[in-house]
């Protein structure tokens, strides 16, 4: 028989498109599942994945004759079947081209852009084998580096959780976005094109971050605790460039987290209609109605005041004298808030400031949140129901449930009992790739 040059051509691609309808299955042996934090603990449980997410969960332990694979299917099935497994964590609030230090002035000036990505690649992987699929990156620096880290990990090139990045932080001249204690011609090296003064330029720094491809906004609604000045922890934008930052973001779809300490400036930012606030240390009873009344998520990051209280506390701190004032007095009130955050029925989404702390630690902000009074369960949703939902992305993340992406990790504990096994985790998987296995 022959064929025409067409009826080759046509079959070819038949045979392409064929090789291209194989799916990649993996089926995780669950022994416990928290597949949706706030609903009960199943046992005996398998995750059915294929090409990266969710299909379904179905009770007890299947193989491969239950599912309807192709001869060019793959399957990889995984034995957890002692291990209590839940969704991959999400820290809403860290800063992963960065990471204090006595140096880290310095490197501002020091490290070239280039140098800086390689360094966060670095503190990603990390941050994902500590059972971290998903991060907020709420400001660094190194120009674009965490928008090319973003990307390449996306595409696969690195190792790392996937990132949703705010950009340059949004901050008036003389702010807490803005660098400090540098000379005034340094500061042309130190570009940061989030700076603005007055209605308009506001608008105009926002849009920039957007034109950058941030996923988010984050401005300073005041002080804060690491600038080096003597400004303290109040309000520092005006009440109508609050309102243009977020009126703006809002317009080009982000969402906006505001960096804030006292109570003046928390409230100014709930009334503009912000998102989240970050830390909320002097919240009041006028914070919490307005939380509650805009529906706004706070993110305790109380890790971020435990490390500079230990800094602040050593006889050898490198931190300047101003700044030692503000850990010593702002860290331990991180604690109370929350405490009275919680009770008062604020939403709470977890992040930890990482880089104030070290990449890694993540998961001591749990055992924080619970010496605050939450349990170990309503921990655990600050970081996964919650985190998707303070990110926008509860149709994909935050829960292990059909469609959404496969991203688990598993510890050989019960983290409902004690809280202290996320800080050891055994097992991460991230779109149905493992990434560590113990």
């Amino acid at each position: 028989m022959k064929f025409s040059f067409t009826k080759c051509i046509a079959l070819s691609l038949s045979l392409i498109s064929l090789s291209c309808l194989s799916a990649e299955y993996v089926i995780v042996h669950a022994g416990k599942l928290m597949a949706v934090p706030s609903k009960p603990v199943l046992t005996k449980q398998s995750i059915v994945i294929k090409d990266g997410k969710v299909q379904r969960v179905v009770p007890g332990y299947i193989d491969k004759t239950k599912l309807s694979l192709n001869k060019d299917d793959s399957l990889t099935v995984h034995d957890l079947k002692q291990m209590f497994v839940l969704p991959g964590l999400i820290d809403g609030h860290v800063h992963i081209t960065d990471e204090l230090g006595p140096r880290t002035k310095l490197q501002r000036v020091e490290l070239s852009h280039p140098d800086t990505a390689l360094f966060a690649a670095r503190n990603a992987k990390i941050v994902l084998q500590a059972g971290f699929t998903t991060v907020r990156d709420l400001g660094g620096r190194g120009g674009d580096s965490v928008f090319a880290l973003r990307d390449a990990i996306a595409k696969d090139y690195v190792p790392g959780p996937r990132i949703f990045a705010a950009g340059d932080v949004i901050s008036p001249t003389g702010g807490h976005g803005q660098r400090h204690g540098f000379r005034d011609d340094v500061f042309t090296v130190i570009k940061h094109t989030g700076i603005c003064d007055g209605v308009a330029d506001c608008r105009r720094a926002v849009r920039d971050q957007v034109r950058r491809s941030a996923d988010h906004i984050k401005f300073v609604s005041t002080g804060g605790v690491l600038s080096e000045t003597a400004s303290g922890t109040g309000q520092q934008f005006f009440d109508d460039e609050l309102k243009a930052i977020v009126d703006t973001a809002h317009a080009l779809g982000r969402k906006v987290a505001a960096h804030a300490h006292n109570a003046d400036g928390i409230n100014a930012a709930l009334r503009a209609g912000v998102d989240s606030i970050e830390h909320g240390t002097f919240s009041d009873e006028t914070s919490f109605a307005l939380f509650n009344q805009t529906g706004a998520y706070l993110v305790p990051t109380l890790l971020a005041g435990a490390a500079v209280s230990e800094i602040a506390a050593d006889e050898d701190s490198f931190f300047a004298a101003s700044v030692r004032a503000k850990a010593k007095l702002i860290g331990p009130m991180l604690i109370k808030a929350l405490s009275k955050a919680h009770k008062a029925g604020v939403k709470i989404a977890f992040g930890t400031d990482s880089y104030v702390s070290k990449h890694g630690i993540n998961a001591r902000e749990f055992e924080l949140m619970v010496e605050a009074g939450l349990s170990p369960e309503e921990a655990i949703i600050t970081a996964t129901v919650n985190g998707a939902d303070n990110l926008g992305q509860a149709d994909k993340l935050g829960t292990l449930e059909t469609g959404k992406y496969a991203d688990l990790v598993a510890v050989t504990g019960n983290p409902l009992e004690d809280i202290s096994e996320l800080t050891d985790i055994d097992f991460v998987m991230k779109e149905g790739v493992v990434y560590k296995q113990k």
